[in-house]
Protein backbone atom coordinates (compact mmCIF):
# COMPACT_ATOMS: atom_id res chain seq x y z
CA UNK A 1 0.00 0.00 0.00
CA UNK A 2 1.29 3.75 -0.86
CA UNK A 3 1.84 5.89 2.01
CA UNK A 4 -0.07 8.84 2.54
CA UNK A 5 0.94 11.87 1.73
CA UNK A 6 1.58 14.65 4.39
CA UNK A 7 -1.42 17.41 4.07
CA UNK A 8 1.54 20.01 4.37
CA UNK A 9 3.15 18.33 0.86
CA UNK A 10 -0.08 18.05 -0.50
CA UNK A 11 -0.89 21.57 -0.42
CA UNK A 12 2.88 22.76 -1.30
CA UNK A 13 2.91 20.63 -3.95
CA UNK A 14 -0.51 22.07 -5.32
CA UNK A 15 0.81 25.39 -4.82
CA UNK A 16 3.86 24.81 -6.41
CA UNK A 17 1.81 23.13 -9.40
CA UNK A 18 0.14 26.71 -9.39
CA UNK A 19 3.01 28.64 -9.35
CA UNK A 20 5.08 26.75 -12.09
CA UNK A 21 1.58 26.52 -14.40
CA UNK A 22 1.54 30.31 -14.17
CA UNK A 23 -2.03 30.31 -12.24
CA UNK A 24 0.06 31.98 -9.99
CA UNK A 25 2.37 34.11 -11.96
CA UNK A 26 5.31 36.04 -10.67
CA UNK A 27 4.71 38.98 -8.74
CA UNK A 28 1.02 37.21 -7.66
CA UNK A 29 -0.10 37.54 -3.81
CA UNK A 30 -0.81 34.45 -2.44
CA UNK A 31 -4.05 33.74 -0.93
CA UNK A 32 -4.13 34.59 2.87
CA UNK A 33 -3.42 31.84 5.99
CA UNK A 34 -7.60 31.95 6.49
CA UNK A 35 -8.36 31.48 2.91
CA UNK A 36 -5.84 28.75 2.30
CA UNK A 37 -7.25 26.80 5.16
CA UNK A 38 -10.93 27.20 3.96
CA UNK A 39 -10.08 26.22 0.75
CA UNK A 40 -8.00 22.77 1.35
CA UNK A 41 -9.92 22.19 4.45
CA UNK A 42 -6.78 21.81 6.58
CA UNK A 43 -5.44 23.73 9.58
CA UNK A 44 -3.18 26.77 10.04
CA UNK A 45 -0.49 24.19 11.16
CA UNK A 46 0.09 22.54 7.68
CA UNK A 47 -0.91 25.87 5.98
CA UNK A 48 2.45 27.25 8.07
CA UNK A 49 4.22 24.24 7.13
CA UNK A 50 3.51 24.30 3.20
CA UNK A 51 4.09 27.61 2.86
CA UNK A 52 7.63 26.99 4.55
CA UNK A 53 8.49 24.44 2.19
CA UNK A 54 8.24 27.17 -0.60
CA UNK A 55 9.56 29.75 1.17
CA UNK A 56 12.65 28.12 1.90
CA UNK A 57 12.47 26.73 -1.64
CA UNK A 58 12.93 30.30 -3.23
CA UNK A 59 9.39 30.16 -4.72
CA UNK A 60 7.63 32.56 -2.57
CA UNK A 61 8.84 35.70 -0.53
CA UNK A 62 7.06 37.60 1.98
CA UNK A 63 6.21 40.88 2.28
CA UNK A 64 6.00 42.80 5.64
CA UNK A 65 2.57 44.34 6.47
CA UNK A 66 0.90 42.63 3.08
CA UNK A 67 1.46 39.10 2.54
CA UNK A 68 3.15 36.25 0.66
CA UNK A 69 3.92 36.66 -2.73
CA UNK A 70 5.31 34.45 -5.79
CA UNK A 71 9.01 35.31 -6.67
CA UNK A 72 9.64 37.31 -9.25
CA UNK A 73 13.07 35.54 -9.81
CA UNK A 74 12.31 31.81 -8.53
CA UNK A 75 15.75 30.69 -6.66
CA UNK A 76 16.71 27.22 -7.27
CA UNK A 77 15.45 24.23 -5.18
CA UNK A 78 18.06 23.58 -2.60
CA UNK A 79 17.34 21.52 0.59
CA UNK A 80 14.03 19.90 -0.21
CA UNK A 81 13.24 16.18 -0.63
CA UNK A 82 9.79 14.72 -0.57
CA UNK A 83 8.08 11.41 0.32
CA UNK A 84 8.12 9.98 -2.65
CA UNK A 85 11.84 10.27 -3.59
CA UNK A 86 13.94 9.15 -0.31
CA UNK A 87 16.96 8.76 -2.78
CA UNK A 88 17.47 12.88 -1.97
CA UNK A 89 18.54 11.91 1.76
CA UNK A 90 22.00 12.80 0.81
CA UNK A 91 21.08 16.33 1.21
CA UNK A 92 19.16 15.50 4.42
CA UNK A 93 22.46 13.77 5.67
CA UNK A 94 24.35 17.05 4.76
CA UNK A 95 22.02 19.27 6.87
CA UNK A 96 22.81 16.72 9.77
CA UNK A 97 26.17 17.19 9.51
CA UNK A 98 25.99 20.90 10.15
CA UNK A 99 23.83 20.74 12.60
CA UNK A 100 26.19 18.80 14.33
CA UNK A 101 28.92 20.86 13.73
CA UNK A 102 27.18 24.26 14.91
CA UNK A 103 24.97 22.51 17.97
CA UNK A 104 27.57 20.45 19.08
CA UNK A 105 29.15 23.77 20.42
CA UNK A 106 25.87 25.79 21.07
CA UNK A 107 25.59 23.02 23.71
CA UNK A 108 28.74 23.94 25.18
CA UNK A 109 28.11 28.12 24.90
CA UNK A 110 24.88 26.92 26.73
CA UNK A 111 26.50 25.61 29.84
CA UNK A 112 28.45 28.33 30.06
CA UNK A 113 26.28 30.80 29.75
CA UNK A 114 22.95 29.86 30.30
CA UNK A 115 21.04 31.23 33.63
CA UNK A 116 18.94 29.33 36.02
CA UNK A 117 15.87 30.60 34.38
CA UNK A 118 16.51 29.09 30.91
CA UNK A 119 17.93 26.04 32.26
CA UNK A 120 14.53 25.15 34.15
CA UNK A 121 12.86 26.22 31.02
CA UNK A 122 15.03 24.02 28.81
CA UNK A 123 14.23 21.26 31.31
CA UNK A 124 10.48 21.83 31.45
CA UNK A 125 10.58 21.68 27.59
CA UNK A 126 12.58 18.56 27.24
CA UNK A 127 10.08 17.03 29.36
CA UNK A 128 7.18 18.28 27.12
CA UNK A 129 8.27 17.11 24.31
CA UNK A 130 9.39 13.92 25.48
CA UNK A 131 6.47 13.00 26.94
CA UNK A 132 4.47 13.03 24.14
CA UNK A 133 5.32 10.08 22.03
CA UNK A 134 3.39 10.40 19.36
CA UNK A 135 2.65 7.96 16.25
CA UNK A 136 5.56 8.12 14.52
CA UNK A 137 4.15 7.88 11.40
CA UNK A 138 1.82 11.18 12.06
CA UNK A 139 5.27 12.93 13.10
CA UNK A 140 8.67 14.43 11.39
CA UNK A 141 11.31 12.98 12.45
CA UNK A 142 12.96 16.13 13.58
CA UNK A 143 10.16 16.26 16.22
CA UNK A 144 12.58 17.38 19.32
CA UNK A 145 13.78 20.86 17.02
CA UNK A 146 11.98 23.21 19.63
CA UNK A 147 14.16 21.36 22.36
CA UNK A 148 17.29 22.06 19.98
CA UNK A 149 16.58 25.99 19.47
CA UNK A 150 16.06 26.48 23.37
CA UNK A 151 19.43 25.33 23.93
CA UNK A 152 21.01 27.85 20.72
CA UNK A 153 18.90 30.33 22.34
CA UNK A 154 20.58 30.23 25.83
CA UNK A 155 23.97 30.98 24.38
CA UNK A 156 23.66 34.36 24.01
CA UNK A 157 24.74 34.59 19.91
CA UNK A 158 22.37 35.31 18.20
CA UNK A 159 24.10 34.28 14.89
CA UNK A 160 23.82 30.46 15.97
CA UNK A 161 20.23 30.76 17.26
CA UNK A 162 19.37 33.00 13.86
CA UNK A 163 21.55 30.50 12.09
CA UNK A 164 19.14 27.38 13.48
CA UNK A 165 15.40 29.22 13.43
CA UNK A 166 16.65 29.61 9.50
CA UNK A 167 16.79 26.33 8.96
CA UNK A 168 13.90 25.06 11.16
CA UNK A 169 11.67 25.10 8.26
CA UNK A 170 13.83 23.37 5.86
CA UNK A 171 15.21 20.57 8.28
CA UNK A 172 11.23 19.64 9.85
CA UNK A 173 9.32 18.99 7.17
CA UNK A 174 11.46 16.27 5.72
CA UNK A 175 9.89 12.84 6.30
CA UNK A 176 7.66 10.90 9.30
CA UNK A 177 9.44 9.00 12.05
CA UNK A 178 7.39 6.00 10.71
CA UNK A 179 9.96 5.86 7.94
CA UNK A 180 12.34 4.67 10.14
CA UNK A 181 11.03 3.45 13.51
CA UNK A 182 8.82 0.65 13.49
CA UNK A 183 5.29 0.55 15.57
CA UNK A 184 6.75 -2.15 17.76
CA UNK A 185 10.00 -0.26 18.28
CA UNK A 186 8.18 2.99 19.10
CA UNK A 187 8.65 2.92 22.92
CA UNK A 188 12.39 1.66 22.71
CA UNK A 189 12.76 4.66 20.16
CA UNK A 190 11.46 7.35 22.59
CA UNK A 191 13.12 5.98 25.91
CA UNK A 192 16.33 6.11 24.16
CA UNK A 193 15.91 9.99 22.64
CA UNK A 194 14.65 10.74 26.10
CA UNK A 195 17.68 9.36 27.54
CA UNK A 196 20.24 10.81 24.90
CA UNK A 197 18.55 14.22 26.03
CA UNK A 198 18.70 13.41 29.52
CA UNK A 199 22.11 13.48 29.65
CA UNK A 200 22.88 16.97 27.22
CA UNK A 201 20.18 18.55 29.51
CA UNK A 202 21.84 17.13 32.74
CA UNK A 203 25.52 19.27 31.88
CA UNK A 204 23.89 21.94 31.03
CA UNK A 205 21.94 21.79 34.34
CA UNK A 206 25.58 21.28 35.83
CA UNK A 207 27.25 24.00 33.70
CA UNK A 208 29.70 20.98 32.38
CA UNK A 209 30.55 22.56 29.06
CA UNK A 210 32.78 19.83 27.78
CA UNK A 211 30.18 17.03 28.64
CA UNK A 212 27.35 19.51 26.71
CA UNK A 213 29.01 18.96 23.65
CA UNK A 214 29.83 15.17 23.59
CA UNK A 215 26.03 14.32 24.70
CA UNK A 216 24.98 17.17 22.05
CA UNK A 217 27.16 15.24 19.18
CA UNK A 218 26.29 11.68 20.41
CA UNK A 219 23.11 12.83 20.35
CA UNK A 220 23.15 14.15 16.58
CA UNK A 221 25.55 11.55 15.32
CA UNK A 222 23.14 8.65 16.49
CA UNK A 223 20.31 11.03 14.61
CA UNK A 224 22.77 10.84 11.49
CA UNK A 225 23.65 7.20 11.74
CA UNK A 226 19.92 6.33 11.77
CA UNK A 227 19.54 8.92 8.68
CA UNK A 228 21.95 7.23 6.92
CA UNK A 229 20.96 3.91 7.01
CA UNK A 230 17.51 4.75 5.90
CA UNK A 231 19.47 6.30 2.74
CA UNK A 232 21.02 2.96 2.23
CA UNK A 233 17.35 1.33 2.52
CA UNK A 234 15.57 3.60 0.50
CA UNK A 235 16.63 1.90 -2.70
CA UNK A 236 14.79 -1.19 -1.08
CA UNK A 237 10.81 -1.98 -2.42
CA UNK A 238 9.18 -1.29 1.22
CA UNK A 239 7.28 -4.34 0.87
CA UNK A 240 9.86 -6.30 0.18
CA UNK A 241 11.03 -9.00 2.63
CA UNK A 242 14.31 -7.99 2.37
CA UNK A 243 14.00 -4.29 3.54
CA UNK A 244 11.98 -5.31 6.38
CA UNK A 245 14.86 -7.39 7.57
CA UNK A 246 17.11 -4.40 6.72
CA UNK A 247 14.68 -2.23 9.03
CA UNK A 248 14.99 -4.45 11.63
CA UNK A 249 18.35 -5.42 12.26
CA UNK A 250 19.09 -1.20 11.89
CA UNK A 251 16.81 -0.92 15.26
CA UNK A 252 17.48 -3.98 16.74
CA UNK A 253 19.67 -2.34 19.42
CA UNK A 254 16.81 -0.20 20.57
CA UNK A 255 15.69 -3.56 22.54
CA UNK A 256 19.30 -3.79 24.57
CA UNK A 257 19.95 -2.17 27.56
CA UNK A 258 20.11 1.64 27.98
CA UNK A 259 24.45 2.20 28.05
CA UNK A 260 25.52 2.76 31.57
CA UNK A 261 26.58 6.13 30.43
CA UNK A 262 22.79 7.22 30.04
CA UNK A 263 21.13 8.43 33.28
CA UNK A 264 17.59 8.70 33.96
CA UNK A 265 15.93 12.51 35.15
CA UNK A 266 14.36 12.56 38.29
Amino acid sequence: MARRKPLSTVVADDLLEQIRSGKLAPGAQLPTEAELCAAYEVSRTVIREAVARLRSEGLIIPEQGRGMFVSEAPAQRNFSISAESLKTLPETISLLELRLSVETEAAGLCAERRTDKEAEGIVALMDEIDARQEDPSSIEIHYDYAFHLAIAQATRNEFIHGFLTYLRPIIVPRFQLGLVVMPELKQAYYDRIHAEHTDIVSAIVGQSPEAARTNMRRHLSNSLERVRALALASGIDQESEEQKAAATKLFAELTQPMPSSYRAWG
